[in-house]
């Protein structure tokens, strides 16, 4: 990375956690490596004179300073940076969408993205797991009232989800004794027109939601397990859950080595799969989190794996 420039889209720095983020941890690596360390936001895209340009910041000290940037007095082509890291947080809304178009005019312009804007266009990332349903808890994605009552009715307990959420939210869990179930079903489906993703419900998540690490398609050997606390079933650190570093089991292990190649295939360099058990429910390939608890519970380091394997 000595010398290289490496562009960081997220949200404003102000909203990111120091402490916690994934994002920080990425900007601090890669200028202990060497490199000049840059960020802007998707409403700092630009097209004009026959390129995609960015205004831009440059973050000197990310270290003792994350959150302190100098603002550039010019804008750049995007294809002038040696690389660019697209880690803007959910949720993929019209916004997200168009960055990710101008993102992919720049790729075609000779600029270096990761992950490849086309597969964040191409893929859900609740939807996406359905390539592998193998390796899933009995799922329906669903709008329809009688798909639900059916589902509901050959499980327990079963969890609804929307498919745009992230950290947890808008997530409901329904047993025998739920009296509002449908009530919150057609709110969800926005009165039975949005799709949702229903699941039966997994009790391994009281032992940890794996959020397993792939870099270059290859699982990193020590996942993030978030234990939801007391009297939620949410594992989420976003949702109060407990982050404990944890060796993949033989069938994590497997599972995330099968998903890994055709995340490569796709342009996904950077990927965060997670697992109840050894179930899949979900592959983020927005921005995935959890490497900074990694490095401080183990000292092992999913981010500099990472910069050295590009």
């Amino acid at each position: 990375m000595q010398g290289k420039t490496l562009l960081f889209i997220t949200d404003p720095l102000d909203k990111l956690n120091p402490k916690k983020d994934t994002t920080i941890l990425w900007m601090q690596e890669a200028h202990t490596m060497g490199g000049k360390i840059f960020q802007c936001e998707m409403n700092d895209l630009i097209y004009k004179d026959r390129q995609t340009l960015t205004i831009f910041s440059e973050i000197k000290d990310p270290h003792d300073h994350p959150q302190l940037s100098e603002k550039a007095n010019t804008t750049r082509a995007l294809k002038d940076f040696d690389y660019i890291f697209m880690r803007k947080d959910p949720p993929v809304d019209e916004d997200f969408m168009n960055a990710l178009h101008l993102l992919s005019q720049a790729e075609s312009e000779g600029a270096n993205i990761i992950n490849r804007p086309s597969a964040l266009q191409k893929f859900n990332e609740k939807v996406f797991a359905l390539r592998f349903s193998h390796w899933m808890p009995d799922t329906n994605v669903i709008c329809k009232e009688d798909d639900f009552k059916k589902f509901k009715e050959k499980y327990s307990t079963i969890i609804l989800k929307p498919l745009d959420g992230m950290g947890g939210e808008s997530i409901y869990k329904f047993d025998e004794s739920s009296k509002d179930h449908l009530t919150i079903f057609q709110s969800l489906t926005n009165n039975y027109q949005t799709m949702v993703m229903a699941q039966n419900f997994l009790p391994e998540i009281y032992d940890g939601d794996y959020r397993i690490l792939l870099i270059h398609g290859k699982p990193f050997p020590i996942a993030l397990a978030r234990i939801p606390m007391e009297g939620s079933f949410k594992g989420n650190l976003a949702a109060g859950g407990l982050g404990v570093a944890r060796e993949l089991s033989d069938d994590q292990m497997k599972a995330s080595s099968e998903i890994g190649k055709l995340l490569l295939a796709e342009g996904i360099i950077f990927a965060g799969i997670d697992m109840i058990g050894n179930s899949l429910t979900e592959i983020n390939i927005t921005s995935p989190t959890g490497a900074r608890e990694i490095l401080s519970q183990t000292g092992r380091n999913p981010i500099q794996a990472l910069l050295q394997s590009i």
